[in-house]
Protein backbone atom coordinates (compact mmCIF):
# COMPACT_ATOMS: atom_id res chain seq x y z
CA UNK A 1 0.00 0.00 0.00
CA UNK A 2 1.28 3.48 -0.96
CA UNK A 3 2.09 6.66 1.19
CA UNK A 4 -1.27 7.94 0.60
CA UNK A 5 -3.14 5.05 1.82
CA UNK A 6 -4.23 3.60 -1.65
CA UNK A 7 -4.16 -0.32 -2.74
CA UNK A 8 -2.45 0.23 -6.28
CA UNK A 9 -2.79 -2.17 -9.26
CA UNK A 10 -0.14 -4.11 -7.99
CA UNK A 11 -1.12 -4.83 -4.89
CA UNK A 12 -4.81 -5.24 -5.69
CA UNK A 13 -6.01 -8.83 -7.35
CA UNK A 14 -9.98 -8.60 -6.00
CA UNK A 15 -13.18 -8.24 -7.41
CA UNK A 16 -14.29 -11.16 -9.44
CA UNK A 17 -18.06 -11.69 -10.25
CA UNK A 18 -18.86 -14.21 -11.46
CA UNK A 19 -22.72 -14.36 -12.53
CA UNK A 20 -24.14 -18.24 -13.20
CA UNK A 21 -27.24 -18.33 -14.84
CA UNK A 22 -29.16 -15.53 -13.14
CA UNK A 23 -32.83 -15.07 -13.21
CA UNK A 24 -35.02 -12.36 -11.47
CA UNK A 25 -38.90 -12.74 -11.55
CA UNK A 26 -40.36 -9.56 -10.16
CA UNK A 27 -44.03 -9.96 -8.15
CA UNK A 28 -44.02 -14.25 -9.19
CA UNK A 29 -47.29 -14.57 -6.98
CA UNK A 30 -48.93 -11.75 -9.27
CA UNK A 31 -47.81 -10.02 -12.17
CA UNK A 32 -45.03 -12.67 -12.70
CA UNK A 33 -42.73 -9.98 -14.86
CA UNK A 34 -39.29 -11.81 -16.11
CA UNK A 35 -37.00 -9.42 -15.93
CA UNK A 36 -33.45 -11.17 -16.12
CA UNK A 37 -33.59 -14.80 -17.99
CA UNK A 38 -30.70 -17.01 -17.49
CA UNK A 39 -28.20 -14.49 -17.51
CA UNK A 40 -24.16 -15.61 -16.75
CA UNK A 41 -21.33 -13.60 -17.46
CA UNK A 42 -17.74 -13.91 -15.76
CA UNK A 43 -15.97 -10.19 -14.87
CA UNK A 44 -12.52 -10.21 -14.26
CA UNK A 45 -10.69 -8.73 -10.82
CA UNK A 46 -9.88 -5.20 -12.58
CA UNK A 47 -12.42 -5.59 -14.99
CA UNK A 48 -14.25 -1.82 -16.69
CA UNK A 49 -17.04 -3.98 -17.36
CA UNK A 50 -19.90 -1.91 -19.31
CA UNK A 51 -23.44 -3.04 -19.12
CA UNK A 52 -26.16 -1.56 -22.34
CA UNK A 53 -29.07 -2.74 -23.22
CA UNK A 54 -32.67 -0.73 -23.88
CA UNK A 55 -34.03 0.72 -21.03
CA UNK A 56 -36.31 -1.61 -19.04
CA UNK A 57 -34.02 -4.59 -20.39
CA UNK A 58 -32.52 -5.85 -16.57
CA UNK A 59 -29.19 -3.69 -16.41
CA UNK A 60 -29.95 -1.93 -12.93
CA UNK A 61 -31.70 -5.26 -12.20
CA UNK A 62 -28.27 -7.27 -12.20
CA UNK A 63 -26.68 -4.02 -10.68
CA UNK A 64 -28.91 -3.91 -7.73
CA UNK A 65 -28.50 -7.96 -7.20
CA UNK A 66 -24.76 -7.38 -6.95
CA UNK A 67 -24.99 -4.27 -4.75
CA UNK A 68 -27.20 -6.32 -2.17
CA UNK A 69 -30.48 -4.41 -2.46
CA UNK A 70 -32.29 -7.27 -3.59
CA UNK A 71 -32.88 -11.15 -4.18
CA UNK A 72 -32.14 -13.21 -6.99
CA UNK A 73 -35.11 -15.91 -8.17
CA UNK A 74 -32.58 -18.97 -9.55
CA UNK A 75 -28.76 -18.56 -10.31
CA UNK A 76 -25.75 -18.18 -8.56
CA UNK A 77 -24.03 -15.13 -8.14
CA UNK A 78 -20.52 -14.78 -6.67
CA UNK A 79 -17.89 -12.12 -5.76
CA UNK A 80 -14.07 -13.36 -5.48
CA UNK A 81 -14.84 -17.21 -5.28
CA UNK A 82 -17.62 -16.70 -2.59
CA UNK A 83 -21.00 -16.80 -3.25
CA UNK A 84 -22.79 -13.91 -2.77
CA UNK A 85 -26.42 -14.97 -3.15
CA UNK A 86 -28.76 -17.53 -4.33
CA UNK A 87 -32.31 -17.74 -4.96
CA UNK A 88 -32.85 -18.82 -1.13
CA UNK A 89 -29.77 -16.38 -0.04
CA UNK A 90 -30.10 -13.38 0.11
CA UNK A 91 -27.51 -10.63 -0.34
CA UNK A 92 -26.21 -7.94 1.99
CA UNK A 93 -25.16 -4.81 0.88
CA UNK A 94 -21.67 -4.19 2.17
CA UNK A 95 -18.94 -1.61 1.72
CA UNK A 96 -16.94 -4.12 -0.61
CA UNK A 97 -19.53 -3.14 -3.03
CA UNK A 98 -20.15 0.89 -3.59
CA UNK A 99 -23.21 1.95 -5.41
CA UNK A 100 -22.93 5.33 -7.45
CA UNK A 101 -26.31 6.42 -8.32
CA UNK A 102 -27.84 8.21 -11.44
CA UNK A 103 -28.67 10.92 -8.64
CA UNK A 104 -26.66 12.17 -6.71
CA UNK A 105 -26.42 11.54 -2.85
CA UNK A 106 -24.14 14.07 -1.11
CA UNK A 107 -24.70 15.23 2.35
CA UNK A 108 -25.53 18.84 1.14
CA UNK A 109 -24.62 20.21 4.97
CA UNK A 110 -21.09 18.81 4.87
CA UNK A 111 -18.30 20.37 2.66
CA UNK A 112 -16.68 18.55 0.40
CA UNK A 113 -14.05 16.88 2.18
CA UNK A 114 -16.26 16.04 4.86
CA UNK A 115 -18.50 13.91 2.01
CA UNK A 116 -15.57 12.12 0.95
CA UNK A 117 -13.69 11.09 4.64
CA UNK A 118 -17.14 10.52 5.76
CA UNK A 119 -17.42 6.70 4.86
CA UNK A 120 -14.03 6.01 6.52
CA UNK A 121 -14.09 8.14 9.67
CA UNK A 122 -17.70 6.90 10.80
CA UNK A 123 -16.34 3.20 10.11
CA UNK A 124 -13.45 4.08 12.35
CA UNK A 125 -11.50 2.01 9.83
CA UNK A 126 -8.92 6.12 9.29
CA UNK A 127 -8.15 8.77 11.49
CA UNK A 128 -10.09 11.94 10.68
CA UNK A 129 -6.25 13.18 9.29
CA UNK A 130 -5.32 9.70 7.42
CA UNK A 131 -8.83 10.20 5.35
CA UNK A 132 -7.93 14.01 4.43
CA UNK A 133 -5.08 13.16 3.23
CA UNK A 134 -5.88 10.58 1.37
CA UNK A 135 -9.09 11.98 -0.12
CA UNK A 136 -7.15 15.42 -1.10
CA UNK A 137 -4.80 12.71 -3.36
CA UNK A 138 -7.68 10.96 -4.56
CA UNK A 139 -9.40 14.44 -5.61
CA UNK A 140 -5.96 16.22 -6.63
CA UNK A 141 -6.59 13.05 -9.22
CA UNK A 142 -9.19 13.68 -10.21
CA UNK A 143 -9.48 17.58 -11.08
CA UNK A 144 -10.77 18.97 -7.93
CA UNK A 145 -7.84 20.84 -6.26
CA UNK A 146 -9.07 23.65 -4.67
CA UNK A 147 -12.72 22.88 -3.42
CA UNK A 148 -12.28 20.86 -0.33
CA UNK A 149 -13.99 23.43 1.85
CA UNK A 150 -17.15 24.29 -0.65
CA UNK A 151 -20.61 22.95 0.16
CA UNK A 152 -22.08 20.26 -3.45
CA UNK A 153 -24.58 23.41 -3.92
CA UNK A 154 -21.27 25.55 -4.59
CA UNK A 155 -19.91 22.93 -7.52
CA UNK A 156 -20.75 22.07 -10.50
CA UNK A 157 -22.87 18.78 -11.59
CA UNK A 158 -19.69 17.26 -13.24
CA UNK A 159 -17.81 18.13 -10.03
CA UNK A 160 -20.24 16.30 -7.72
CA UNK A 161 -19.60 13.35 -10.04
CA UNK A 162 -16.50 13.34 -9.28
CA UNK A 163 -16.59 14.17 -5.49
CA UNK A 164 -19.07 11.21 -5.32
CA UNK A 165 -16.38 8.32 -7.56
CA UNK A 166 -13.63 9.42 -4.85
CA UNK A 167 -16.18 9.13 -2.14
CA UNK A 168 -16.50 5.85 -3.09
CA UNK A 169 -13.27 4.70 -4.15
CA UNK A 170 -12.01 6.15 -0.04
CA UNK A 171 -13.59 2.52 1.03
CA UNK A 172 -11.81 0.53 -1.27
CA UNK A 173 -14.05 -1.40 -2.52
CA UNK A 174 -13.55 -4.40 -4.07
CA UNK A 175 -16.58 -3.63 -6.81
CA UNK A 176 -17.60 0.07 -7.84
CA UNK A 177 -20.89 -0.03 -9.40
CA UNK A 178 -21.90 2.79 -11.61
CA UNK A 179 -25.77 3.47 -12.34
CA UNK A 180 -25.48 6.05 -15.67
CA UNK A 181 -23.64 8.46 -13.37
CA UNK A 182 -22.84 10.33 -16.26
CA UNK A 183 -26.81 10.69 -18.09
CA UNK A 184 -28.03 14.37 -17.40
CA UNK A 185 -24.41 15.74 -18.04
CA UNK A 186 -23.75 17.89 -21.43
CA UNK A 187 -21.73 16.17 -24.05
CA UNK A 188 -18.60 18.60 -23.14
CA UNK A 189 -18.59 17.73 -18.90
CA UNK A 190 -18.61 14.00 -19.60
CA UNK A 191 -15.50 14.01 -22.06
CA UNK A 192 -13.76 15.57 -18.82
CA UNK A 193 -15.23 13.31 -16.37
CA UNK A 194 -14.46 10.37 -18.27
CA UNK A 195 -10.80 10.91 -18.43
CA UNK A 196 -10.27 11.89 -15.17
CA UNK A 197 -12.07 8.10 -14.33
CA UNK A 198 -10.06 7.04 -16.79
CA UNK A 199 -6.89 8.01 -14.71
CA UNK A 200 -8.06 6.69 -11.22
CA UNK A 201 -8.96 3.48 -12.85
CA UNK A 202 -5.54 3.31 -14.72
CA UNK A 203 -3.76 3.72 -11.73
CA UNK A 204 -6.22 1.66 -9.14
CA UNK A 205 -7.95 -1.03 -11.02
CA UNK A 206 -11.01 -1.34 -8.86
CA UNK A 207 -13.56 -3.71 -10.68
CA UNK A 208 -16.15 -1.63 -12.06
CA UNK A 209 -19.93 -2.63 -13.08
CA UNK A 210 -20.90 0.39 -15.34
CA UNK A 211 -24.48 1.04 -16.44
CA UNK A 212 -25.26 3.67 -19.52
CA UNK A 213 -27.08 4.02 -22.81
CA UNK A 214 -24.34 6.00 -24.07
CA UNK A 215 -22.45 3.53 -27.22
CA UNK A 216 -19.81 5.90 -27.32
CA UNK A 217 -19.20 6.34 -23.48
CA UNK A 218 -19.18 2.36 -23.10
CA UNK A 219 -16.73 2.27 -26.00
CA UNK A 220 -14.47 4.45 -24.51
CA UNK A 221 -14.00 3.24 -20.97
CA UNK A 222 -14.58 -0.22 -20.98
CA UNK A 223 -12.85 -3.11 -21.26
CA UNK A 224 -15.69 -5.34 -22.41
CA UNK A 225 -19.47 -3.90 -23.05
CA UNK A 226 -21.76 -6.93 -22.43
CA UNK A 227 -25.00 -6.10 -24.68
CA UNK A 228 -28.25 -6.73 -23.02
CA UNK A 229 -31.08 -8.68 -25.16
CA UNK A 230 -34.64 -6.59 -24.46
CA UNK A 231 -36.33 -8.26 -21.37
CA UNK A 232 -35.73 -10.47 -20.41
CA UNK A 233 -32.27 -9.68 -20.19
CA UNK A 234 -29.50 -11.98 -21.29
CA UNK A 235 -26.19 -11.38 -22.78
CA UNK A 236 -26.55 -11.29 -26.71
CA UNK A 237 -23.07 -9.92 -27.73
CA UNK A 238 -19.62 -9.83 -25.33
CA UNK A 239 -17.16 -6.88 -26.91
CA UNK A 240 -13.95 -6.98 -26.37
CA UNK A 241 -12.44 -3.10 -26.26
CA UNK A 242 -8.98 -4.34 -27.90
CA UNK A 243 -7.96 0.02 -27.79
CA UNK A 244 -4.54 -0.37 -25.78
CA UNK A 245 -5.00 1.88 -22.26
CA UNK A 246 -3.92 4.40 -21.19
CA UNK A 247 -6.93 6.20 -23.17
CA UNK A 248 -7.80 10.08 -24.26
CA UNK A 249 -10.05 11.43 -26.26
CA UNK A 250 -7.65 10.94 -29.56
CA UNK A 251 -9.05 7.39 -29.58
CA UNK A 252 -12.18 8.61 -30.70
CA UNK A 253 -10.93 9.00 -34.42
CA UNK A 254 -9.43 5.98 -34.83
CA UNK A 255 -10.54 3.57 -37.30
CA UNK A 256 -10.69 0.54 -34.60
CA UNK A 257 -12.94 3.05 -32.48
CA UNK A 258 -15.23 3.06 -35.37
CA UNK A 259 -15.17 -0.14 -35.62
CA UNK A 260 -16.53 -1.60 -32.55
CA UNK A 261 -18.78 1.42 -32.24
CA UNK A 262 -20.29 0.33 -35.40
CA UNK A 263 -20.66 -3.38 -34.24
CA UNK A 264 -21.98 -2.27 -30.87
CA UNK A 265 -24.25 0.09 -32.39
CA UNK A 266 -25.60 -2.78 -34.58
CA UNK A 267 -26.54 -5.02 -31.68
CA UNK A 268 -28.02 -2.63 -29.73
CA UNK A 269 -30.31 -1.39 -32.23
CA UNK A 270 -32.08 -4.67 -32.98
CA UNK A 271 -32.66 -5.06 -29.34
CA UNK A 272 -34.15 -1.24 -29.44
CA UNK A 273 -36.61 -1.90 -31.86
CA UNK A 274 -37.52 -5.13 -30.40
CA UNK A 275 -38.44 -2.99 -27.12
CA UNK A 276 -39.95 -0.47 -28.97
CA UNK A 277 -42.25 -2.79 -30.60
CA UNK A 278 -43.02 -4.48 -27.68
CA UNK A 279 -43.95 -1.28 -25.58
CA UNK A 280 -40.84 -0.51 -24.11
CA UNK A 281 -39.65 3.43 -24.26
CA UNK A 282 -36.76 2.95 -27.10
CA UNK A 283 -32.83 4.60 -25.73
Amino acid sequence: MNTAGFETADEKSRGAINIRNVTKVYDPDGACVLAVDNCSMDISAGEFCVVVGPSGCGKTTLLNAIAGFHGISGGEIYLDGELLCTSERMPKPGSDRIVVFQNGALFPWFTVLENVTFGPVMQGVMAKKDAEDKALHMMGQMGLQGISMNYPSEISSGMRRRVEIARALMNNPRVLLLDEPFRAMDALTKTVVHQFLLNVYDEYKTTIFFITHDLDEAIFLGSKVYIMTTRPATIKKILEVTIPRPRDFRILASPEYQRLRDECISAVHEEAVKAFKAGEREM
